[in-house]
């Protein structure tokens, strides 16, 4: 970790790194154990060590998804996880997701800079046409982020989602590539 680990992708205010087993630890008790994390994500199975190892071991082996940890520049702290999933090179489209699981970090553009980077990778470097995700209808400041980036809203699955009793929608969006070299 730190310093002499690869950063993959940055700015002047994070990067973004491969995830690596010695992440494990903090991944399971910040990420997964976090009430307000797991609702905004509807994570609603509890994990074991175990199987977040076992997860890991078979994500290393995917080459249709890259797993990434967001890290400050300023002291190399790992303030949540980004990801590109489902990676379709012949149609060129893919999934995202992200979690910025400190929350003394969120709502200070830590997110938004690092779909930044993950969207731009994917679209220059991947020559992604089409990025898509998910968001929960009661996230409003992660579909605000997703706006501001250029994703647009497609639909939505209705009731998608049942978690403390209640449903809730998740709203499907996306960015083409032309749409985000149109963006400011």
């Amino acid at each position: 970790m730190g310093n002499d680990s690869i950063k993959m992708l940055e700015d002047e205010r994070v990067y973004l790194r491969p995830l690596e087993q010695e992440d494990l630890g903090l991944f399971y008790t910040k990420a997964l154990w976090d009430k307000e994390g797991r609702r905004l994500t509807g994570t609603q199975a509890v994990f074991s060590r175990q199987s977040v190892q076992n997860w890991f071991d078979r994500i290393a082996l995917d080459d249709s998804r890259i797993d990434l940890v967001i890290c400050l520049q300023e002291t190399d702290q790992i303030i949540g996880d980004i990801a590109m999933l489902d990676i379709d090179y012949q149609n060129r489209k893919s999934v995202v997701r992200i979690s910025i699981f400190d929350k003394n970090y969120w709502g200070q553009g830590y997110g938004t800079a690092s779909l930044s980077l993950l969207i731009r990778y994917g679209f220059e470097m991947l020559n992604m046409n089409r990025i898509g995700l998910d968001v929960f209808s009661f996230n409003e400041r992660a579909w605000k982020c997703y706006q501001k980036l250029g994703f647009r809203e497609e639909g939505r699955l209705r009731e998608d989602l049942f978690y403390d009793g209640k449903y809730h929608d998740s709203i499907v969006m996306s960015i083409l590539k032309r749409e985000f070299h149109e963006s400011p």
